[in-house]
């Protein structure tokens, strides 16, 4: 699926590569991983979906392609804020207005700075570490240092983030509540509103004009020039919510990886 070479498209794509910068100063990105190859125009395309229906008389969640470990880019924003959250929960208190303040525009427009402050706060990749033990992920691993955009994680692990936030609260395999209902419905109404350019991937699953949430992600790596692009939601069918995340990475370009992520997600939730 290629997106359409419309003028509307085209200004969303315009819009999404100059929100690219500050993650191209992430650094040297990592190697790419092993998982199902897609030729695409010369180059191995290489995309992994995870798709769990929360309403269906299964609680296991279907993996399509390999589930190994892809760079997050701007998708670990929404664990960055669910360790945030959690944090306040310790404490005993309300987010700040400060903490209110990146939180908002780091999901709602992935606004970098933000996620810079926010990742300190947390305590890094360190700080990531401990708030995901408690949410059930066992495959992510924090970026190192300042570099968030190159945690690396997989479909599977996404699910469970998404779980922690979506469906009740329990984290998967643990058993245990982690973020509590306050936290959930923040964290799920801020995904409800992202900006219009950015409502790209996991939603084109959905049936048309149902709700959804999501997080996107996108970085150019720095040595091959390749594009990590991501996405991970909520989308509804049939009165059906489906958890939805799809890793990709290897694509020539922003817009070559949207149309791979979006191809992806109705495949899965088909």
């Amino acid at each position: 699926m290629s997106l359409r070479p419309s003028p509307a498209a085209r200004a969303r794509t315009g819009l999404l590569l100059a929100s690219v910068g500050a993650l191209l100063a992430a650094g040297t990105a990592h190697p790419a991983p092993a998982s199902a190859t897609v030729p695409t125009g010369g180059t191995s395309t290489h995309a992994t979906a995870a798709v769990l229906d929360l309403d269906g008389t299964g609680r296991t969640a279907e993996v399509h392609g390999d589930d190994s470990a892809y760079d997050t880019a701007s998708i670990i924003k929404v664990d960055i804020l669910a360790a945030v959250l959690l944090q306040a929960q310790d404490a005993g208190r309300q987010l700040t207005a400060d903490e209110r303040g990146h939180a908002e525009p780091m999901i709602k427009r992935s606004d970098n700075a933000s996620a810079d402050a926010l990742w300190q706060q947390i305590g890094q990749a360190s700080g990531l570490a401990a708030a995901n033990k408690r949410l059930g992920l066992t495959s992510t691993t924090g970026g190192p240092g300042s570099k968030w955009g190159l945690t690396r994680t997989t479909a599977s692990d996404q699910i469970r983030l998404l779980r922690a936030v979506f469906d009740g609260g329990t984290a998967a395999g643990t058993g245990a509540i982690a973020l509590n209902a306050d936290s959930r419905a923040y964290i799920g109404t801020l995904m409800s509103q992202v900006v219009a350019e950015q409502t790209w991937g996991v939603p084109v699953a959905g049936a048309s004009g149902s709700p959804w949430a999501l997080k996107n992600g996108w970085l150019r790596r720095t040595t091959s020039g390749l594009w990590d692009v991501n996405s991970v939601g909520q989308v509804t069918v049939k009165g059906h919510r489906y958890l939805v995340p799809v890793l990709s990475n290897g694509s020539s370009s922003m817009s070559d990886g949207v149309a791979l992520v979006e191809r992806t997600a109705r495949q899965a939730v088909a």
